[in-house]
């Protein structure tokens, strides 16, 4: 029975097809309750089948929070569905990176799919502005740049996210800190969006509430790294941040930082590391500002010096109870305030730092108790007494101070060496004197700390650097008293004496690399200086054994001896100590070309010199010592120099390099010999060259005068002929004008008698033409009278027969033979009018046609002035006959006008004669007799007026 039940049971339903049966529902379902029902299904897979879900219902679940977004249930399931699919359970088979990448593909793919989460900041549900921060966070970590692209684009996408910091719930504002933290780094234009939404306030405010640096936890430093994403690498949010006053609000952050410290209950210790760390963020986030070179880098220095940022900064950096960590950083933020400021370099060193409790704690800080200390004096006893191994770092920050003091400032560098060489002769002089610790190796046999000597020859370095006239000043420092018999030793010979010695001993590589970089530097480009360096011949001796020696224990110093020694021979001269060439032939056989080269060459690809700048130069142990050797300077000169020191040694010794100092050039170039040699072949080519074109010049010279002889007997030959020819010209040339004056003048006579008779033509046409209208006039008139006396009297006959039956018909014609009579008045008044309007304009065309004579015989008389005046007269005589004749044919067409004219008068007498046939056919409609011979007669004149049409037509 149970097999037969089993048998007949459905088929049991995988995971796969329930997924794809609730993602149908949720596409075809109408009823919210549906759908939220079958995505509550979906989300209980969520977890397990990420892929399955996503693959068929992710789309419908992102629609889902378009058309279901006022449901607040139905949102927060949708949103959690959708989290679970970028977080799902470890232990999935279809959990991998890529279902994620995919999901964040289909969000970002569509702008609207992000600016819908972005509309759900606005609602006020808290699942619904968590659950799609959450979202949107996810989807960023996948797809950070696509997802920044969304949000810049959307309406009010960044003003949205920044006023979630104004949530007062914690969860939802700190969610918006994190995700504007996670956008942020890379891209510009939203820090500045972001910076623009009154950003940098809502983050102090945070700040403030969560207790500041002290008592802030991880809120506070997601803070600062928000902060520091915004500032970074951004000169308009820079400036923005000081314009709105927030530089103060940093001072003021490390003044209750300092406070809270110095405060009777102090800082509980659980409380002291999230402290630590917010206070390195914050010295970092100052360091932002302060980027070397920056175009806004002096004006940050100055409104953070201004705030008292500085003067927090160094209490700081002395205080005993900080972290050694948080010091150095504190030191290293005040060398970035000062570097490359001038007036605030020299403002520096008159600061005076609290020391009160610091030598009971610091045992490197020899300051007074209870006064307070000269920050110069502070930072040189930091740097140069001998400290602890764990105080490394400090004393590297105090060594940026003051490499940032003296940074390319000369009254400060002369005012400090000065200050060094005065202190070698007193006695009871508290400060440490970097010159008495490198020139009487002091620190050489204190093994305990070989910083002591590095630091001192760093701080040389750094002092004399690129600068020739500290150079001459230290070189002229020297000790013994020549006058007392006492050996003369200068500074640079006691330094080189302290190097050799520390070598011989054994001393810590630190200290030989130390000396070698401040001799390297020193002597480069300066003749006088390696002159004295060889003015001991030990020295160079002592340096190439020092190359020769593969002592596993120093795998630094034979290569920088060898830099050392080529600076020597590369800058000696012939006058030197150690002659050039001497000192080439001892290089050569007690060392070797390969053997320098190869020195050289292993220090450049030391790690140590190779990857400088990606090696952390501090603490690595509290044990042993840092890999600390070099100073970045020094590494910078090697790099840029090893191809020169690499040839050095190939140089000729009878050629000597050029070196500008204090604008004297010295030595002599043999670049300079070879332009010279190259100047000189090149001026005797061009010599010869310039002689064989002299030579061309002459003999072109020779013949061109031939030629010009030639072409000036040739120019007066054809000048003769020209003459001759001109003089015939101008005899023709007369005979031929006055045969044309002849010519113009019977032409002008011709051309006025034709205008006479045209003229005289003209007129008798229209005396012909007034006379024939008057007489047609007057015919009309005598023919018209009598008719209309003949149709009167007939009228006046008919009406008295028809006076009986008809009155009215009476009245009616005799007004009709009175609109006659008008109409015919008119016409005649008509034609009269255009008759003496046609005359006038007939009489003042003539006027004018004699006028333009008149005009024509003015201009043809001063033809005879010029020939070319007379031709263009000419011309204006014939265009104006042209013209005449123009008017003639106008003339013509008044006369067809008024041939026109007489026709329409015989179609108006024609109209008569119809309406006179009109009255007739009245009359014997009313009942009157009209006799056959009015008929005839009728007929009679119709024919008469026809033949007289037709004998008016033959005549025209």
């Amino acid at each position: 029975m149970l097999r037969i039940l089993e048998s007949q049971a459905p088929a049991k339903q995988t995971a796969t097809d329930t997924i794809n049966v609730l993602s149908s529902r949720i596409q075809n379902a109408t009823l919210l309750e549906d759908r939220r029902a079958a995505i509550l299904g979906l989300r209980s897979f969520a977890s397990q089948y990420p892929a399955s879900v996503a693959s068929g219902a992710l789309r419908s679940l992102i629609s889902s929070l378009q058309k279901d977004a006022e449901d607040v249930d139905t949102l927060k399931v949708v949103l959690e569905t959708l989290l679970m699919l970028f977080n799902p359970d470890e232990n999935s088979p279809e959990a991998s990176d890529e279902v994620q990448l995919w999901l964040a593909d289909e969000f970002t793919q569509r702008q609207d799919n992000i600016t819908v989460l972005l509309d759900l900041l606005d609602a006020r549900d808290f699942y619904s502005r968590l659950y799609s921060l959450q979202l949107i966070s996810a989807i960023s970590k996948a797809r950070p740049q696509r997802t920044q692209e969304c949000i810049f684009t959307a309406p009010l996408g960044i003003s949205r996210l920044v006023a979630v910091l104004d949530d007062s719930r914690e969860a939802i504002r700190n969610e918006g800190l994190f995700l504007l933290t996670a956008i942020t780094p890379s891209s510009p234009e939203l820090q500045k969006l972001v910076a623009f939404e009154n950003a940098f306030d809502r983050i102090f405010s945070m700040i403030d509430t969560e207790g500041s640096l002290t008592h802030g936890g991880m809120i506070v430093e997601d803070c600062l790294s928000l902060l520091a994403n915004l500032l970074a690498l951004n000169p308009s949010n820079q400036l923005h941040f000081r314009e709105t006053g927030c530089v103060s609000k940093l001072a003021k952050l490390l003044e209750d930082a300092a406070r809270q410290e110095a405060s009777p209950d102090g800082v509980q210790d659980w409380a002291k590391p999230q402290r630590d760390k917010n206070l390195w963020g914050l010295l970092a986030i100052i360091r932002l500002f302060l980027v070397k070179g920056g175009r806004t880098t002096q004006a940050n220095q100055v409104s953070f010096w201004r705030s008292g940022v500085l003067d927090q900064t160094l209490h700081l950096g002395f205080s005993t109870s900080s972290n050694i960590t948080i010091r150095s950083e504190a030191l290293m933020t005040c060398a970035d305030l000062t570097r490359g400021n001038t007036p605030l370099q020299r403002q520096f060193a008159g600061l005076f730092v609290p020391t009160a409790s610091s030598s009971a704690h610091d045992p490197s800080i020899n300051g007074a108790e209870n006064s307070d200390n000269n920050v110069i004096s502070l930072l040189l006893q930091l740097v140069l007494n001998p400290a602890p191994h764990n105080m490394l770092d400090l004393r590297l920050s105090a060594l940026e101070c003051m490499k940032a003091y003296l940074y390319y400032d000369p009254e400060i560098r002369t005012h400090f060496l000065q200050r060094a060489i005065d202190g070698l002769s007193r006695e009871n002089d508290h400060l440490p004197n970097f010159l008495s610790i490198l020139m009487n190796g002091s620190g050489i046999g204190n093994l305990a700390d070989p910083y002591q000597s590095w630091m001192a020859a760093v701080l040389f370095l750094h002092l004399i650097f690129d600068d020739v006239n500290m150079k001459e000043m230290a070189k002229a420092l020297s000790e013994g008293d020549a006058d007392s018999g006492e050996e003369v030793v200068t500074c640079l010979q006691a330094i080189a004496s302290s190097l050799i010695t520390g070598m011989q001993h054994g001393a810590d590589e630190r200290i030989s690399v130390g000396y070698i970089m401040l001799l390297t530097i020193w002597m480069f480009e300066e003749p006088d200086v390696v002159n004295d360096f060889l003015m001991e011949g030990s020295i160079v001796e002592s340096l190439i054994q020092a190359t020769n020696q593969l002592n596993p224990t120093t795998p630094l110093v034979p290569g920088l001896c060898a830099v050392l020694l080529g600076v020597a021979y590369e800058f000696s001269t012939k006058d030197s100590p150690l002659p050039r060439s001497t000192l080439h032939k001892l290089l050569l056989t007690r060392l070797g070309r390969e053997q320098y080269i190869d020195k050289i060459t292993r220090l450049r690809e030391h790690p140590l010199v190779r990857d400088f700048e990606v090696i952390p130069q501090g603490m690595n142990s509290e044990h042993a010592l840092p890999d600390v050797y070099f100073d970045k300077t020094f590494i910078d000169f090697l790099k840029d120099n090893f191809s020169r020191l690499l040839r050095a040694i190939d140089r000729d010794p009878g050629m000597e390099i050029p070196v500008l100092a204090n604008g004297v050039q010295k030595g002599i170039s043999r670049e300079l010999v070879d332009e010279l040699k190259a100047k000189v072949v090149a001026g005797e080519q061009a010599l010869e060259l310039a002689q064989a074109n002299i030579l061309q010049l002459e003999t072109q010279l020779s013949q061109e005068q031939a030629d010009r002889r030639k072409v000036e007997q040739q120019s007066i030959s054809e000048m003769g002929k020209i003459r001759q020819i001109n003089q015939v010209l101008q005899k023709n040339h007369e005979d031929e004008l006055r045969k044309f004056e002849q010519r113009t003048r019977l032409e002008r006579d011709n051309l006025v008698k034709g205008h006479q008779q045209q003229i005289q033509e003209l007129q008798n046409q229209m005396l012909k033409l007034r006379k024939d209208a008057d007489n047609e006039i007057q015919r009309l008139t005598r023919e018209s009278s009598d008719k209309l006396q003949k149709l009167t009297k007939e009228a006046d006959d008919r009406a008295q027969r028809a006076y009986e039956r008809s009155e009215s018909e009476m009245v009616y014609l005799r007004n009709a033979n009175k609109q006659l009579e008008a109409d015919l008045s008119k016409l005649k008044r008509e034609h009269l009018q255009d008759l003496q309007t046609a005359d006038e304009e007939s009489a003042a065309k003539v006027v004018a046609v004699q006028e333009q004579l008149r005009l024509a015989e003015q201009r043809t008389e001063g033809a005879e002035e010029s020939m070319h005046i007379f031709e263009r007269k000419a011309n204006d005589a014939e265009s104006r006959c042209t013209k005449m004749e123009g008017d003639v044919a106008a003339e013509k067409e008044l006369r067809k006008a008024a041939q026109t004219e007489l026709e329409d008068l015989m179609i108006v007498l024609a109209d008569l004669e119809e309406k006179k046939g009109g009255y007739k056919k009245r009359l014997k409609a009313l009942g009157e007799d009209v006799s056959d011979a009015e008929d005839e007669d009728e007929d009679d004149e119709e024919g008469s007026s026809e033949e007289e049409g037709n004998d008016d037509e033959a005549d025209d």
